[in-house]
């Protein structure tokens, strides 16, 4: 079986818009955290967000191509332009046919369906867009991609809620570890900052409503945290088989080891409240990378700052980890981007390769009053430097989907 590795990266996020800028705000503890400002959330309970900012499709893309596009397409084709370059990949010398995409987004263009609704209301159904559907379809993001590189190779758009980014990397790793492919664009995108995302997040009580102090408000494992603070983005990764990286000598970020993959089977929106889900995509990540518990270095949390998810979490990393669960530090990035949905798993992963490269931990910020029942090693408030080899990612979803991977330091 092939090895699989990380030779390129790209980003957009609440952090920044490139890697290097997100990272570095990453690792300094920064709040991505800001006032929603796209629209009026006067009669909104939640006001904020983790929203993108300095972001010009049309600069990117220009005016024609820019508009055809979703919110959450342009991130994503955005994040994999960054990949493709920072990889140093040759596109047009390369086999397309086993060039693959794999990105998805948890809610699509949201945006797009709700502008065009408007269209219907106020101007009738002859000026509906005829692109509609194409743009909001979740599925766009990757086909986008797929065109604008000729990548004729295996193409998937997974849904599986907030483990999108997750279930991307893992299902790539394993196409390209099976001969499948040579090189896969793997990761998730999400624009659902908007007015219907709010109101139905808000009314179901899974938003933080800390209002008057908004870069506070996303803080797992805190005693006081209140919801999770909904975000947006993108974040890509170029998965390329090793045989193919060092036949063209390519610089190489890290190594991917393990994914594991399970379902709560318990409930819509709630996790399983012992984490039996987490626990068994955590466990088969580990089985598949051949490694025991005492292996890993980092975990990378899922962590939304919701009571039951970051209980559940803690409850999971305990239940596989054992006396181990105590010495391993644990980092929860969505306290400082917030809550990306489909597009967290891609950008953690990224921040996790970034770690695995600078032997830093960023900081799980916020965490000011533990929760009792959250007792591991959070890495509270200031990065860490610590010697690392081996780190865990961890995304679980809407509908019980969880998905896990391990990253491995390249070379070993």
């Amino acid at each position: 079986m092939e090895r699989v590795v990380i030779s390129g990266m790209g980003v957009v996020s609440p952090l920044g818009n490139e890697v290097e800028d997100f990272w570095n705000n990453l690792r300094n503890g920064q709040s991505g955290i800001s006032e929603i400002d796209a629209f009026d959330t006067s009669a909104y309970k939640t006001k904020f967000g983790g929203v993108v900012r300095n972001f010009d499709a049309e600069a990117l893309f220009g005016r024609k191509e820019a508009r055809r596009m979703d919110r959450f397409t342009q991130f994503a084709v955005a994040a994999a332009d960054q990949a493709l370059t920072d990889s140093g990949l040759k596109v047009e010398g390369m086999d397309r046919e086993r060039f693959g995409v794999y990105v998805g987004s948890g809610i699509g263009g949201i945006g797009s369906l709700l502008d065009q609704h408007q269209v219907l209301l106020e101007r009738g159904p002859d000026r509906v867009s005829p692109t509609l559907v194409p743009m909001m379809i979740s599925n766009m993001a990757a086909a986008s991609i797929s065109i604008r590189y000729g990548a004729m190779g295996p193409t998937l758009s997974p849904v599986t809620a907030c483990s999108i980014g997750n279930t991307a990397i893992g299902e790539a790793f394993r196409a390209i570890r099976f001969g499948e492919a040579d090189v896969i664009l793997a990761g998730g995108a999400e624009a659902a900052i908007n007015g219907i995302s709010l109101a139905s997040f808000g009314n179901a009580h899974a938003l933080s409503v800390r209002n008057d102090d908004i870069r506070r408000a996303s803080r797992p494992f805190d005693a006081e945290r209140d919801g999770f603070v909904i975000g947006e983005g993108a974040g890509i990764l170029v998965l390329e088989s090793l045989t193919h990286a060092r036949r063209r000598d390519a610089r190489i970020y890290a190594e991917v080891i393990g994914y594991g993959a399970s379902s709560d089977a318990y409930h819509m929106v709630a996790t399983h409240p012992e984490g039996r889900g987490a626990y068994q995509a955590m466990k088969l990540a580990l089985k598949a990378a051949g490694l025991t518990p005492a292996d890993i270095d980092v975990i990378s949390a899922h962590a939304t700052s919701t009571e039951m998810g970051d209980l559940s979490e803690t409850k999971a990393i305990k239940t596989l980890f054992g006396a181990d669960a105590y010495r391993i530090p644990v980092t929860a990035n969505k306290s400082m981007t917030g809550h990306m949905l489909g597009a967290s798993g891609g950008a953690e992963a990224i921040a996790l390769v970034k770690s695995l490269e600078n032997n830093v931990i960023p900081p799980t910020i916020n965490l000011e009053r533990p929760d009792p029942n959250c007792d591991l090693d959070y890495v509270p408030n200031e990065a860490r430097v610590r010697n690392l080899q081996i780190g865990m990612s961890n995304s679980f979803g809407f509908g019980g989907h969880n998905a896990v991977i391990v990253i491995r330091k390249y070379p070993e």
